[in-house]
């Protein structure tokens, strides 16, 4: 029955974040003892947490491509607020997230710990974000970004803003394109796009409800930064994932295919 298959994913979210708890607080406690853990440990910490809160969503994830061995600057299309732990548990990774989320509990002080770089919608401080994003990469931590800038539900990329692209070029660190899918039987999946005016409890119950749903993540062939306008690597980023997803270059509608797997 739908109801008991949601409570018992629902409880099994719960023993996921008690756990996310325990390493906060594990953390906290070191931070008062004056044993502040690394970021690139912290990151190793969320990056377990992430597999564990996978692990209790209703969801069967496929790799298809290899997983970077250097730091890079990773952009994705983003459909939903589980791309963030879809995506972080592949390797530890820091995030470019919307400032709301540093108000969600447990998760927003996770991601804070992990290295999060928090932005706030219009706050007109391009410059000073650049900085961040330069010296996160400098430091040779790779980071994720949504260069759309907002979710869609799936079936089209939204242009991507070169500005979250000069960090990388200040750098010279290569980006690292990734197209993700959420699909149901085969078909683009209606529940896991996060859009529109939805909330976070009624979005879970609808997923948990619901019969496990298949995620494909593509790990696209690097870009190269050096030399390159914002522009001009926003746009080879975007097309790379537009043909993955869609098969299709330059369009605004198409509906997603079902790629062929690879072990």
């Amino acid at each position: 029955m739908p109801g008991l298959r949601a409570c018992a994913r629902l409880l099994r979210l719960v023993l996921v974040l008690l756990l996310g708890m325990a390493m906060a607080s594990v953390i906290a406690l070191g931070e008062r003892l004056g044993l502040h853990a690394s970021i690139e440990r912290r990151q190793r910490w969320t990056c377990l947490f992430m597999k564990r809160l996978i692990g209790a969503l209703p969801f069967e994830v496929q790799v298809v491509g290899e997983l970077p061995q250097r730091s890079m600057l990773w952009v994705s299309n983003h459909v939903s607020w589980t791309d963030i732990p879809v995506l972080g548990m592949l390797t530890p990774l820091s995030f470019l997230s919307k400032a709301e989320v540093r108000q969600w509990p447990l998760a927003g002080w996770l991601a804070e710990k992990a290295g999060t770089l928090f932005i706030r919608r219009g706050g007109g401080d391009a410059q000073r974000l650049r900085e961040q994003i330069s010296e996160q990469l400098g430091q040779a931590r790779p980071l994720l970004i949504f260069p759309e800038g907002t979710t869609t539900d799936g079936r089209a990329l939204r242009t991507f803003h070169g500005r979250l692209l000069a960090g990388a070029i200040d750098q010279g660190t290569p980006v690292q394109p990734v197209a993700i899918q959420y699909l149901r039987n085969g078909e683009p999946d209606p529940i896991a796009p996060f859009i529109g005016d939805d909330d976070l409890v009624s979005h879970l119950m609808r997923l948990f409800g619901r019969e496990r749903g298949e995620v494909v993540i593509h790990l696209l062939a690097p870009v190269e930064s050096q030399g390159k306008e914002r522009a001009a690597l926003a746009f080879m980023a975007q097309q790379a994932i537009q043909m993955a997803l869609f098969g299709v270059e330059d369009v605004e509608v198409a509906v997603p295919r079902r790629q062929a797997r690879a072990a």
